[in-house]
Order: structure tokens, then C-alpha cells, then sequence
């Protein structure tokens, strides 16, 4: 049964009165009565368009500095009675109470106000009471009244107004109050998690609105939606739509490039979260080459990110390499052209952006919620454990290692030299299992091991793994100690002139 009703009353309370002037005339043609407070009812009255204050229904003024003016039986009993309830029809007439059957709100700027380094008082006032109460009085009441409950969608209004009369079936209003009870959510979500920050209830409250399906999820037969400001992040310059995989692969690039933003150029190339290429060079060009040649067989069908905007020498380079995604923080023009010439090479720009600081993921029948891994090892934080202490370059290496390592999936070890990766081990079972991985995999692309450095994501709870690197010619180790037989791995480094320094800080990833 459609069950439609035609607007034929309305209440305008609104902060944003972009986009508004349309509806109200279009509301004003239709015949339909208009209730309005404050800023809102000046609006309308400066179009010259009829309005009655809320004022004159309530016989009361706006009171409390502005804080109450619309809570009243007699505005919520004009929203909430049921108008096939005989019972509630009577007690609108005894009580002269109107009938109102749209209610369009554009709550306070809460989250914006919190963005903007506002004081506290000028925050709290932002809080909207009136207006949050009435989009949940109308949105519950949807069998017979519509909600209009922020400013995103007045063009919806305006489509009912203009197509369709101001009438309006009950799935359409059901569905505004969807949409209502979600930005009723997403406004109390903001509200909390603000004054949480002081006092830390562990209690987990999550609201996003904007959401992009995706082609799938990290196979062809799950779906996949992204929620998310993803431009507030990137600006797209160019190719397909990115998928699951894709989005998770640019949050790993992302993070790891984090750690070089101020270094000299730097250029990674990452598959399936993990690094598989990584250089600091004097130009972006030999940064990129030389991270190439870490692995050139994973590079194929990766993600790139740049430190430094992409010139169209370091273009015409990439150019040949099959991959999904390139992030930088800007690109020539002669570089776009060049990069644009494969329809599908995804091309981002990363805007200046606070990344989150906290991760959040799904477990058992819950989530989990931890403080992001933000510490990254500098010299302030290494003790000095064995009778070798590491060349100023095998320092440099070492900490450039160690950022790498921070990054890549537990069980890890990572293999360095001159501030590039010559290979890692990742995700494996046993600390022994990752660098034997990484060991052959440097191999299989001509790396000497001769001088690298090697950096542990965890302690070594034996000496098999400064043994096994020793022999392989690595002179310099970084690794977070904590072991019971530290003292077993710091004496096979003394009797074989091994330096190895410790950070007392564990960064696994998992």
C-alpha cells in the first residue's frame, strides 16, 4: 500500500541555508504553511515569502540564549501525533496543537567546530538540542511525517517538491528516515568521541557516512564497500576506480612512506602490503631505479609512492613497469602525460594530511582497537649492547632498515645496505624462517651481503640468527632485545666483531 500523503506544513530549522532559497519558494507556490525560529525565520521572511513563528504556536519565546525554542508539546505534538489515531486527533484539537508533516533541519557544525581548534565553550554550544530532537521525533514518526535531516539532502526536498507535488509515498519517507536516524547517529558518535578524549570510557562508537562500493571485496565473490573521506586524503588524477586490495595496499604505502617524508628522495614499491622495494637516493630517479632492483619480479603489478613529486625523467622510467597504483605529493606535467598513456595506472596525489592514530579491526564477534604503531627508532633510542659499535653509515642503515621493518608482517627480518632493501623476510613462523627467506631471495637477485645491516622486528630468543647473518657477511644487527639469552646473541656478535645495537621497542605486525 503506497500510503501517500502531501506536504501540506512545514517546520524550517536550519543552520546551513545554502541550497534552501529553492525549496522555500517551491514550498510557497505549493500552498504550504511554513513554521520557522531565528536565523532561519529571518531567512525566509528576507525572500519575502509568509512564515508563522514558532513563537506564535508555543506562546512562549526563544529562551536561554537561543537553547530552547522549539521544544514544546505543541511543536512535537504537531510532528508525533498519529494522524490515524482518533485518540491523538482529539487531543490536537483540545490543545490547538498544528499539524506538521516535514520537518527540515541542518543540525549545529559540531565536527567542524572541533576541527577548527575551537574553545571549549564555543564547541559545547555547538551541540544542537532543538534540532537533533526534532529530525528523531519525525523520523520515528515517518508513517505520516518527512525528514529532512541535513543539508545533503535538500536536493532530495526540493525533487518531491518540484515532481512530485509534495507528495510523498511511505518508502520514500521510511527511507528519509533512515537517512535521519543516521545523521542523528553519526552527530552523537562525533559528540562522544570529543569528549572522550579526556576521558577515555572504553567504549567504542563509530559513524561514517561516506561509503564507495567497491567491485568486490579481496575476492571476486565478497562485496566490498570503502567508508571513508577518501579525498580528503588523495586527489585522483587518473584511472580506474581502486579496489579492496588496492585501498589496502595504499594504506600500507601510505604508513611506510610516512616514516621517509622528510628524508631525502625516496621511492618504494609495495605487493600485498609488504615491501618489496625500497631506496633513499640524491634524486627521485636513481631512488626509483635502485628500489626497483630490489625485486623487479614483485614489482610487476605493485603500488609506488614518491617523497618527492614525480618528474618526467622518473616517468618515462616507471613508465614501462605494469602497476596498479602511483602515489606522490605532486607530478609535472610532461610526467602526467607520460603516466596517463595506460588507461588503467591508478595516479595519486597525497594531500598534507594528519594520518589516523589508532587501528581498528574485526575479531571473534568484536573489534579490536589498539594506538597505531607511531614510534619510529631514531639513535636517542639504541643502547649500545656488544664491544663493536656500528660505522656512522651502518647506523644510517640501520635505522633505515628498522623503518622498513616496522612495516612488514611479522615474523620479519630485513636485509639493508646503503639505504636500500635488499631483501626481507615476511610473515613467516619462525624468526629463523625470515631470514633464511630473506638471505635466498637476496641472493636470487645478485645482492652481496658483504657490510648489510639486518634489522628484527622482535629479540632473537637464541643466537641462531646473528650466527646464520654473521656468516653471510652482515657486520651490524638492530633488534628490540627482551630475551632471557640476550647475553647468548650478544656474545656470539663480541667473539665474531658483529655490531649490534638494541631499541627496546617490539614492532610487530600482524
Amino acid at each position: 500500500m503506497e500510503q501517500k500523503k502531501r506536504i501540506q506544513s512545514a517546520l524550517v530549522s536550519v543552520f546551513s541555508k545554502k541550497g534552501l532559497e529553492p525549496i522555500i519558494h517551491k514550498m510557497n507556490e505549493l500552498g504550504i504553511t511554513l513554521y520557522s525560529t531565528g536565523g532561519t525565520e529571518a531567512f525566509i521572511k528576507s525572500l519575502n515569502i509568509p512564515v508563522i513563528p514558532v513563537e506564535n504556536v508555543t506562546e512562549y519565546p526563544s529562551i536561554l540564549g537561543g537553547r530552547v525554542k522549539t521544544l514544546h508539546p505543541k511543536i512535537f505534538g504537531g510532528i508525533l501525533n498519529r494522524q490515524g489515531n482518533p485518540t491523538d486527533q482529539e487531543q490536537m484539537e483540545t490543545y490547538n496543537i498544528p499539524q506538521i508533516d516535514l520537518v527540515i533541519v541542518d543540525l549545529y557544525p559540531f565536527e567542524e567546530t572541533v576541527a577548527n581548534g575551537a574553545s571549549e565553550q564555543d564547541i559545547i554550544e555547538k551541540i544542537d538540542i532543538g534540532g537533533i530532537s526534532l529530525i528523531r521525533a519525525a523520523a520515528k514518526n515517518f508513517k505520516d511525517t518527512v525528514c529532512i535531516s541535513s543539508k545533503e539532502e535538500y536536493p532530495i526536498l526540493l525533487q518531491i517538491l518540484s515532481e512530485n507535488n509534495g507528495e510523498t509515498n511511505l518508502s520514500e519517507r521510511k527511507s528519509l528516515a533512515l537517512k535521519a536516524f543516521a545523521t542523528s547517529s553519526r552527530y552523537d558518535t562525533a559528540i562522544f568521541n570529543y569528549f572522550n578524549r579526556e576521558f577515555s570510557i572504553e567504549c567504542l562508537r563509530i559513524s561514517e557516512d561516506k561509503a564507495q562500493s567497491l567491485r568486490y571485496g579481496e575476492n571476486p565473490h565478497q562485496k566490498g564497500v570503502f567508508f571513508g573521506d577518501f579525498e580528503a586524503l588523495f586527489t585522483k588524477l587518473h584511472g580506474k576506480e581502486l579496489s579492496y586490495n588496492n585501498l589496502l595496499d595504499v594504506d600500507a604505502a601510505v604508513n611506510l612512506m610516512n616514516e621517509f617524508m622528510n628524508d631525502s628522495p625516496t621511492f618504494a614499491i609495495l605487493k600485498h602490503n609488504n615491501t618489496c622495494g625500497i631506496a633513499t637516493r640524491s634524486t627521485l630517479l636513481d631512488a626509483y631505479n635502485t628500489a626497483l632492483s630490489c625485486d623487479p619480479v614483485s614489482a610487476f603489478g605493485g603500488i609506488l609512492i614518491a617523497n618527492r613529486p614525480i618528474d618526467k625523467t622518473t616517468a618515462e622510467a616507471i613508465n614501462p613497469l605494469f602497476c596498479e597504483v602511483i602515489i606522490a605529493p605532486g607530478y609535472e606535467n610532461e610526467a602526467l602525460e607520460i603516466l596517463e598513456s595506460k588507461k588503467n595506472r591508478i595516479l595519486l596525489v597525497q594531500k598534507e594530511t594528519l594520518l589516523p592514530q589508532i587501528s581498528i579491526r574485526s575479531c571473534l564477534n568484536g573489534y579490536l582497537w589498539q594506538d597505531k604503531d607511531l614510534k619510529t627508532d631514531a639513535v636517542s633510542d639504541i643502547s649500545y649492547v656488544t664491544d663493536q659499535k656500528p660505522s656512522a653509515e651502518d647506523l644510517e642503515d640501520l635505522l633505515f632498515a628498522s623503518k622498513i621493518c616496522k612495516h612488514t608482517k611479522s615474523n620479519t627480518i630485513v636485509l639493508a645496505k646503503n639505504k636500500q632493501l635488499l631483501a626481507s623476510g615476511t610473515g613467516q613462523t619462525s624468526r629463523v624462517d625470515a631470514l633464511k627467506q630473506a638471505i635466498e631471495k637476496a641472493k636470487e637477485f645478485n645482492f652481496s651481503l658483504q657490510g648489510a645491516v639486518m634489522a628484527s622486528d622482535a629479540f632473537f630468543p637464541f643466537p641462531d640468527c646473528v650466527e646464520i647473518a654473521q656468516k653471510e657477511g652482515i657486520r651490524s644487527v638492530i633488534q628490540p632485545g627482551g630475551s632471557i639469552k640476550d647475553n647468548l646473541s650478544i656474545k656470539y656478535c663480541n667473539a665474531h666483531q658483529v655490531a649490534m645495537v638494541m631499541t627496546g621497542i617490539r614492532h610487530f605486525k600482524h
